[in-house]
């Protein structure tokens, strides 16, 4: 990396080319104030390219140590969606760039950053080609070639009626293949675009863009006129970006806010402690379980041995149903009506896994005791039956808990990542104590008990 890094502004200083994806991440790893200098001394063209991209995570921090007409500057010939994104995470320090863009940016990008990150407006760009209706196939393509530099995209061409509604979609591909003559832009258009309103989640879009085979989809109004397009790219990210916060979530972190090495000490305590703690709180609830069952565990200590192996079994059943929902939800395969259909499919599955695990879990111990690898007395076989019964009860519980977790998480509009794989195995763990020691009563009440 530190050669890397070296080469990387050894060419910067040399005015040599180097690749945009090198350069990037050199520049990530250099303190901000260095990567300022770069930037202010290097051609503005290249400064733009660097800023567009999104794996510049720290261009807000980069951004605010130029001098604010640099800075406007810069943001002005960025896209129209990344310098919003940009902007919208520096948050009160973006305010006076924004008061020294040109008005027309001022206005557009003010409007872009006011939408969630995580809609179809949060995401969309502004920077679009459109030509009016009677437009020929000819005048279309001069007019791409005259804007193109200027846009995001040019493979969708939308087409405006005389009030300036969204009246049809061009593909380059159609201009490209059609006469330029003796045809007009709508012939070759599709007549009912297929469109999304600025408020729409970046998983509908996502899932129109996947279903419909789209390079953009349009974001409408009320009224039918066009806003912006979000562009495949863009989804790409975003999606990148929310199933990395979701990964974070599941493991009991709340979601970082830039790359892993680029967070601070402070911040990865703060970001981790939180979850850490409220999971330690609810394992104390194992020891009150474990306390009230205090005589038990004194007059039939061999019961111990198995509480690992029945705590784990639980938790990892859970594991596995909600990682299962989560996905389920997150893709649309499952609805919040859905719940029940999911219950009865996890209550058969449970009894399955249990089952299969409690058969393997009495042939460890039967084996062991007939081995002469442990002793676990003249009741070993009722022990076996203990630990079997136990397992059943454990997974099926984990199995139905952790599938309705996600459930009850959404319904209470809270994201279903939150109902992460330490917090199911937290529940299934006090649960699976009570269960395996209310199981040994009833099995073992007379012999141990």
């Amino acid at each position: 990396m530190n050669e890397l890094i070296a080469g990387v502004v050894a060419g910067l200083r040399h005015g040599r080319p180097m690749r945009l994806a090198d350069e990037v991440q050199a520049l990530r790893a250099l303190p901000a104030a260095n990567v300022a200098g770069q930037l202010a001394a290097m051609p503005a063209e290249r400064a733009v390219t660097l800023l567009d991209q999104p794996e510049f995570a720290n261009a807000p921090e980069v951004l605010g140590l130029l001098p604010v007409d640099k800075a406007a500057l810069l943001v002005t010939e960025m896209a129209a969606d990344r310098a919003a994104d940009v902007l919208a995470t520096m948050g009160n320090g973006a305010a006076a760039i924004i008061d020294a863009l040109p008005l027309d940016v001022r206005v557009s990008l003010t409007a872009l950053i006011a939408w969630p990150i995580d809609s179809a407006g949060g995401m969309m760009t502004t920077e679009f080609v459109t030509v009016p209706a009677g437009a020929t196939i000819r005048e279309t393509l001069a007019h791409i070639r005259s804007v193109e530099r200027s846009r995001e995209t040019v493979y969708s061409v939308f087409v405006l009626d005389a009030v300036g509604r969204l009246a049809a979609t061009v593909s380059l591909r159609r201009l490209i293949a059609a006469e330029p003559d003796s045809l007009f832009v709508e012939t070759v258009a599709e007549q009912s675009p297929i469109t999304i309103a600025p408020e729409t989640d970046r998983e509908a879009v996502a899932e129109l863009i996947r279903r419909h085979d789209l390079l953009a989809l349009p974001v409408v109004d009320a009224d039918g006129f066009p806003l912006g397009i979000v562009t495949v790219d863009d989804v790409l990210d975003a999606l990148v970006a929310a199933h990395t916060e979701d990964a974070q979530k599941f493991g009991g972190v709340e979601a970082l806010d830039r790359p892993y090495l680029e967070t601070g000490f402070a911040a990865m305590i703060r970001k981790r402690a939180g979850w850490l703690s409220v999971l330690f709180l609810s394992e104390m609830l194992t020891a009150s379980a474990m306390q009230h069952f205090e005589t038990e565990l004194e007059r039939a200590v061999v019961l111990t041995l198995f509480i690992p192996l029945i705590m784990s079994s639980g938790g990892n059943s859970g594991s596995q149903a909600t990682s299962l929902i989560i996905r389920a939800l997150a893709v649309g395969q499952l609805r919040l009506r859905d719940w029940w259909r999911v219950a009865l499919r996890e209550l058969p599955t449970g009894l399955t896994l249990g089952t299969i695990l409690g058969l393997v879990g009495a042939g460890r111990i039967a084996l062991w005791q007939l081995a002469g690898f442990y002793d676990y007395g003249v009741h070993w076989a009722l022990i076996a039956l203990t630990v079997s019964l136990g397992l059943i009860g454990i997974v099926t519980f984990g199995s139905l808990a952790g599938s309705m977790l996600p459930f009850a998480l959404q319904r209470l509009r809270f994201d279903p990542a939150s109902a992460s794989a330490p917090f199911v195995a937290t529940l299934v763990d006090v649960t699976g104590l009570v269960i395996y020691f209310s199981i040994a009563l009833l099995v073992l009440s007379g012999t141990l008990l």
